[in-house]
């Protein structure tokens, strides 16, 4: 490597280099200093980025950075037309701009030097924004996702450069930087140009056998060609069993192999599906993918990415055809793993006495201190990291949830609102033991497997694991693209506190965004506060909530539902007491029937979402639940437009299919206009199979598989298609891999899942996407 001013090879950089080349430049450096083969590359460094807007001149004398804060300085950030439209031009002028001939001989002769590593002129790469501040090294800017496959040759290369740094310049990274205070001049951006692996062989590796459980073994799957076909599940691989230490080869299984992906030969962009037969030949259907030594080599790195990290982990590796080198793509903690006890002491201690069963509603183990309570005044008696023990939660136990390490309760099945707020709080859970709050009692110590739903005597050991030293840890990805699916993975939120959380999963968008916590957590009953004049305060409370989710997904879409609380959930709140007593309060006064009969209430919500579409938040769609009759959806826009918020032009319109009705006139709802529709199963299946879904005597005969249920919702999905409305799924079935499978080959647009679930349904997704891709294939490729 020569002497380069603007460029920062992997090789030299460490973690601590955030400020010069952001958060996934230094974390490609520190992998790449720890002995991980990730695939290679370089920085544009954020100098780079600076020396171009301070040294470029524009015709009137002035530099592009002087241009860009006089610009910026003109701009009311506020205003939001305005904002895109002068954020768009700064945007604009930075891609037209050549680049200095400085910055562009460095990239070319970096860019160079990488191709020649492989023995070629050119090679693919990904090109990737990273973003950083002066002094504020860890600081995140919202808008700055740009990522850039498939680039081939310098001047591309260049150009991408350019747009990323482009991307520094969003209506959205403007407006947030602006909000938070942070000085626009002294905001930066590095480009990171990574070799895009064209591997000739792939897979995945266990560096714990995830079937026996087996930390002495190493499992490796490997195919021909791109790992997409061994990760979605679209071809059976290879299968190899490691001893670790000793490095001998214990099992092999050669699978039949008769597809398989590669790069698309025609375009240079996105893959394809081929016959192996016919793009290698016959014999390599049969043919075992690595040699022995290949195996071995395999095994020892992913030994050591696990002692790197310390936990077992799931690996994506390929060997590139163009240095015929091994390399890591992706490396993440296997979290299904059981803790082993194998010391005579532990054996002896730890017997795993089972206390209770219930249904295992929140993944996860937790253990501490029982505290039982049986309603929220006592909330205050939970501590952080005390087991909450009660008959069933509701909203105002929420804060005491937040501080348990983990949940049980007497009463509910997988649906009920311990489970949902559990799930999205992270927090371990069991529902539906039915005695609880009789067999535990306050002070005992007891371990929870919320994964199994099984409540154990003490604190088992073996079974409590520790937390990661740091988040960044917890899932490093190394190289190469998220996994992208035509079928949408979105996630649904509760409370705004775990937006952070659910983005970090990577979804697609948010499927659902309850009111319900953020209106229920103002103190009061909602009407309480408009009917003493405090309607302000309640908007302002909305706007914070549903602002840190939408900034924390822009631009990812964000679909609001109005509220859908209980009479029961509202009287437990000041102000409460007026609320009807109701049989059955599942089947009462919730949903858009309350927002009709409380107008003021749906217009305070939809008054907040007008404030936040004017702060420039044009990601946000309102979801009407409990819809039943096109009339509702006609009431509810007149409200909306009584506020000023326009449906279809400022957010996009959809309504909840919870009721037999809705999924029978879907096709009269369409007519009164809605852009988007989203299943709730939870409702959808009590209502259609009369199951009350927090019943856990009756839980066994709830399934939203159920004929019945699945007849309404194929109905719902054909006509929809039939009008070019969106259809998505944002019920508890929603994160059921089994569900997802028939709903994709149903061809729903979009699943909507709990922040847990959200890894495992977007590989469910691109599995059966691809056997769908396989099937046509095949019988295109037979017939």
């Amino acid at each position: 490597m020569g002497e380069y001013k603007f460029i920062k090879w992997f090789e030299e950089l460490r973690k601590t280099d955030v400020p010069l080349v952001g958060g996934k430049g230094a974390n490609l450096g520190e992998m790449t200093q720890a002995g991980i083969p990730v695939p290679p590359g370089f920085c544009v460094t954020a100098e780079a980025y600076k020396y171009f807007v301070e040294n470029v001149k524009l015709e009137d004398g002035k530099t592009l950075q002087e241009w860009i804060m006089g610009v910026i300085s003109e701009t009311n950030v506020d205003d939001s037309k305005q904002l895109q439209e002068n954020t768009a031009k700064i945007r604009q002028k930075i891609i037209e701009l050549p680049m200095l001939p400085e910055i562009a001989e460095e990239i070319k002769r970096a860019y160079t030097e990488l191709s020649q590593r492989f023995n070629k002129d050119a090679v693919y790469v990904a090109v990737r924004s990273s973003a950083t501040a002066e002094d504020l090294p860890e600081a995140s800017f919202a808008g700055q996702q740009e990522t850039y496959l498939d680039v081939y040759g310098v001047d591309d290369v260049i150009d991408k450069v350019k747009k990323c740094w482009a991307s520094l310049w969003t209506a959205r990274a403007t407006f947030y930087r602006a909000k938070q205070g942070f000085d626009h001049s002294k905001v930066y951006l590095s480009a990171v140009v990574q070799k895009m692996v064209n591997s000739e062989t792939s897979g995945v590796m266990f560096t714990a056998n995830p079937v026996t459980n087996d930390r002495s073994e190493i499992m490796i799957n490997a195919a021909w060609g791109l790992g997409e076909a061994v990760v979605s599940g679209s071809v059976s691989p290879d299968e190899y069993i490691v001893e670790k230490g000793t490095w001998k080869i214990k099992e092999k299984y050669i699978a039949k192999k008769e597809v398989m992906v590669v790069r698309n030969p025609e375009t240079g962009k996105g893959t394809v599906y081929v016959k192996v037969a016919d793009y290698l030949g016959p014999e390599y259907v049969e043919k075992q993918v690595l040699t022995e030594e290949q195996i071995i080599e395999v095994a020892k790195i992913g030994a050591k990415i696990e002692e790197h990290y310390g936990w077992p982990q799931d690996i994506e590796w390929a060997y590139d055809k163009d240095d015929g080198k091994l390399y890591i793509v992706q490396s993440r903690p296997i979290t299904t793993l059981k803790e082993e006890v194998k010391t005579e002491e532990a054996e002896m201690t730890e017997e795993m006495k089972v206390l209770l069963k219930g249904l295992g509603a929140s993944p996860g183990i937790g253990a501490g201190k029982v505290v039982v309570i049986f309603d929220a005044s006592e909330i205050d008696k939970v501590k952080e990291g005390d087991v909450l023990v009660t008959t069933m939660t509701n909203p105002d136990m929420v804060p005491a949830m937040k501080r348990a390490s983990a949940i049980v309760t007497d009463e509910g099945g997988r649906t009920c609102h311990a489970a949902i707020v559990s799930r999205e709080l992270g927090i371990p859970a069991v529902v539906g033991t039915k005695e609880a709050t009789k067999v535990l009692k306050d002070g005992m110590l007891v371990t929870v497997d919320g994964t199994r739903g099984v409540v154990y005597e003490g604190i088992v050991k073996s079974l409590v694991k520790k937390e990661e030293e740091e988040k960044a840890e917890g899932k490093v990805v190394v190289a190469g693209a998220p996994l992208v699916t035509a079928t949408e993975v979105k996630v649904n939120v509760s409370m705004p506190e775990v937006a952070e959380r659910a983005a970090a999963t990577g979804a697609d968008g948010v499927g659902l965004l309850r009111a319900e916590h953020m209106i229920l957590g103002i103190g009061a009953h909602p009407i309480k506060f408009i009917r003493e004049g405090k309607e302000e305060e309640l908007v302002e409370k909305l706007v914070e909530g549903i602002r840190t989710v939408v900034e924390a997904f822009y631009p990812r879409r964000v679909w609001y539902r109005t509220l859908d609380a209980p009479t029961n959930e509202f009287r437990e709140l000041p102000g409460g007491e007026e609320e009807p007593e109701e049989r059955n309060p599942m089947l009462g006064w919730r949903g858009i029937r309350r927002g009709l009969d409380q107008p003021e209430l749906l217009r305070a919500e939809f008054k907040a979402i007008k404030r936040l579409v004017e702060e420039g938040y044009d990601n946000i769609g309102v979801m009407l639940p409990l819809v039943s009759h096109p009339e509702q959806i006609r009431k509810a826009k007149e409200i909306a437009l009584s506020v000023g918020l326009v449906p279809h032009k400022d957010v996009e319109w959809g309504v909840m299919i919870e009721t037999p009705a809705s999924a029978l006139i879907i096709e009269d709802l369409i007519k009164e206009g809605i852009d988007f529709v989203s299943f709730g199963t939870n409702d959808l299946t009590q209502y259609t199979l009369a199951i009350d879904r927090d019943n856990e005597r009756v839980f066994k005969l709830y399934d939203e598989k159920h004929p019945a249920v699945l007849k309404l919702i194929e109905n719902v999905i054909k006509v929809a298609k039939k009008y070019g409305v969106e259809t998505s799924i944002c019920g508890q079935a929603g994160s059921d891999p089994k569900m997802v499978k028939l709903l994709v080959r149903l061809g729903i647009d979009s699943v909507s899942a709990n922040p847990d679930a959200v890894e495992l349904v977007r590989k469910t997704v691109a599995r059966e996407e691809a056997k769908l891709r396989l099937e046509a294939a095949r019988k295109a490729l037979f017939e």
